[in-house]
């Protein structure tokens, strides 16, 4: 399955359908509720979102890090019924392509422990000590997507 990949503006229908999805994949299970002021701070984030059918089936949230070089991928969700279908993958690699587009030159991310084994496949690294974050073991992981190699 290809999705329609698209940047859908804050407070968007494609904004609220990914915090739903956001919600049902990642919050609810640890019995988390989102933050009102969190989430008007993601006011200035691209929030990339996989359209199948209208409907949001895949998101994640680029925030801005590190005076512009660098952009801070998190809220990776994929639809449960859809996961290991690749579809992360494709979400990925569209966030490295518009990471590139951006003039960023890398992302990083803390990636939940079950989850180190996909980002390491897509070639991310892991960097420092593993660290709680919402009550699960976190690994800080990073990768150069800078379309400029040297020479």
């Amino acid at each position: 399955m290809r999705l329609e990949w698209q940047v859908v503006p804050h407070q968007s229908i494609g904004y609220w359908q990914s915090l739903t999805l956001r919600d049902e994949v990642l919050r609810k299970p640890l019995n988390l509720l989102f933050d009102p002021a969190e989430l008007e701070k993601e006011s200035s984030d691209f929030h990339v979102v996989g359209f199948h059918d209208g409907l949001v089936i895949a998101c994640c949230i680029l925030s801005k890090v590190e005076q512009g070089t660098a952009l801070k991928m998190r809220q990776v969700a994929v639809r449960q019924a859809l996961q290991r279908n690749g579809l992360g993958r494709q979400m990925v690699e569209y966030c490295e392509s518009l990471t590139v587009e951006l003039g960023a030159q890398r992302i990083s991310l803390n990636a939940r422990e079950s989850a180190l084994p996909f980002y390491l496949a897509l070639g991310y690294e892991v960097e420092g000590e593993e660290f709680t974050e919402v009550g699960l073991p976190h690994r800080r992981m990073r990768k150069l997507v800078d379309s400029h190699p040297s020479a």
